[in-house]
């Protein structure tokens, strides 16, 4: 099972029989949606998914007789926010949460507890049992993320609904949407229509880009939101501004609009510091995206500026920090902004290997990201075929075995939201290269960020690991094996 949960323990019992005759019970209608997705996954045909009832009078501590039961119970505050508690006998089955993502990832956890051939869609004919065991289980970051690339290669709408339902299968709940650089700009913004007409036309080695409607962006996180998965927009600047600056000439100090650019060097652009269309901008993409946008948070990168002075790059991030707050957000920027006085309730984002410049603790509340050990566009192995080689080689091992409390010394463990993995895509183009980057490792990120300190160990998470092989077998996932697990193929 990966992310190790708290606390579980086997009983000395059969296991307990999924069969179309099973009950599905939820206890109140607000645990309808989460019930009603495992009935789809566990049913012998997608049509003949068992009709949940809902029973408000089963709230007992154990099994109702015969049944699945999913307990929604928002004033038991014995379980934590995000947890949940899961008990299985030989005759039936509760979870229970006092949230509706509690739930959700408690179906998740049960999921995994049933055979793999549950994910096979063509294989709808099967023998399902779940072992005996009580789970109690809760998440130690609210922060579990990983972010997605679409600017140096572009993603559509249903590669991206595929990777948020690979982060809900091991109980991620962030997807940072990296949607401009200088290689394309990837959202519609109705005020400045060249950022995509233009901006989002191309990408790395000159394919055909592309961008989301506005209404695709919402439809993205409807589908996340569902799957409670939270999505944050990024737009990165001062720096990564080509797309933009080659659309609009005005938003260049001299006004002369750039080339399109399909390389992957880094540095060379900003929008000009103190120009009344740079503003303009800045405040129109805001104003439109908190607009559609339910997330909290808008991220505006700050990385990798070159062209700016140390004061121009401050006097910006406060500035473009005032205009995020003005729309009800708040700010998320890479740790270069650390360098900044930033308001309190702003988010460093840390990336750089090492100790970064600046306070990044200054607002407490820090996103660990090092690259050297979650940045998924790192290459395995010399021998790896795609991805890039900057940060050093990210084998599984090295991706895992790391301690979010211990990566920054000076830095109050309170402060950590989470964890994220960065997914770069300047060499990777198809779902496929996607899912090659992504796992093994995301599973070890999720774990991480789930599981407490004292119940990760390498050698017992490879074992783990390898185990989850049939399972994207099944997934049909293009997936990374690693010579360091002793992997299960089926």
């Amino acid at each position: 099972m990966i992310p190790a949960p708290v606390s579980i323990t086997t009983r000395d019992l059969p296991a307990f029989e999924v069969t179309n005759d099973t009950r599905v019970i939820a206890t109140s209608r607000d645990a309808v949606p989460v019930a009603a997705w495992f009935a789809r996954l566990v049913a012998s045909a997608p049509s003949r998914a068992t009709p949940v009832e809902v029973v408000t009078s089963v709230r007992a501590a154990a099994p109702a007789p015969g049944a699945i039961v999913f307990d929604l119970d928002r004033g038991d505050d014995r379980i934590p926010g995000e947890g949940y508690t899961l008990d299985v006998t030989d005759t039936g089955i509760r979870l229970a949460a006092s949230t509706p993502s509690g739930l959700f990832y408690g179906a998740q956890t049960l999921r995994q507890l049933l055979p793999s051939v549950v994910e096979y869609e063509a294989a709808r004919r099967r023998t399902l049992t779940v072992p005996a065991v009580r789970i109690e289980d809760a998440p130690r970051y609210a922060w579990r993320g990983a972010m997605l690339d679409v600017s140096r290669h572009f993603f559509g709408v249903d590669d991206v609904k595929h990777v948020i339902d690979l982060l809900a299968l091991y109980k991620m709940n962030r997807l940072h949407l990296h949607l401009s650089d200088d290689q394309g700009w990837r959202l519609e913004i109705a005020s400045w229509p060249k950022l995509t007409a233009l901006g989002g036309s191309t990408e790395v080695g000159g394919g055909p880009g592309g961008f989301y409607t506005q209404a695709e962006f919402v439809e993205i996180v409807r589908y996340a939101a569902d799957r409670f998965v939270e999505v944050i927009p990024e737009f990165d600047m001062p720096g990564h501004t080509n797309a933009a600056l080659a659309s609009y000439p005005e938003l260049n100090c001299g006004e002369i609009a750039p080339p399109l650019f399909t390389g992957i060097r880094v540095g060379f652009s900003t929008l000009c510091h103190d120009g009344d269309a740079t503003w303009r901008l800045v405040d129109d993409l805001v104003r439109e995206v908190a607009a559609i946008s339910p997330s909290p948070f808008v991220h505006i990168g700050g990385d990798e500026v070159e062209k700016l002075t140390p004061a121009q790059y401050a006097a910006f991030i406060t500035r473009a920090e005032a205009i995020v707050r003005r729309y009800g957000k708040r700010m998320i920027g890479w740790d270069e902004v650390a360098a900044v006085a930033l308001a309190p309730d702003s988010i460093v984002q840390v990336w750089r290997p090492g100790t970064p410049k600046g306070d990044v603790g200054q607002t407490g509340a820090v996103i660990l990201s090092p690259a050297d050990r979650l940045y998924l566009d790192m290459r395995y192995s010399p021998a790896t075929p795609i991805g890039l080689e900057w940060a050093g080689h990210v084998d599984v091992r090295r991706s895992y075995d790391w301690e979010p409390e211990t990566l920054i010394p000076s830095l109050d463990p309170a402060a950590i939201l989470g964890v994220e993995a960065p997914l770069w895509t300047e060499t990777i183009a198809t779902r496929s290269d996607l899912e090659f980057m992504m796992f093994p490792r995301l599973a070890g990120v999720a774990e991480i960020a789930w599981s407490p300190r004292g119940q990760r160990a390498w050698d017992d998470f490879r074992e783990r690991l390898a185990a989850q092989a049939p399972r994207w077998t099944a997934l049909g996932l293009n997936f990374y094996r690693s010579p360091d697990v002793p992997w299960r193929i089926e």
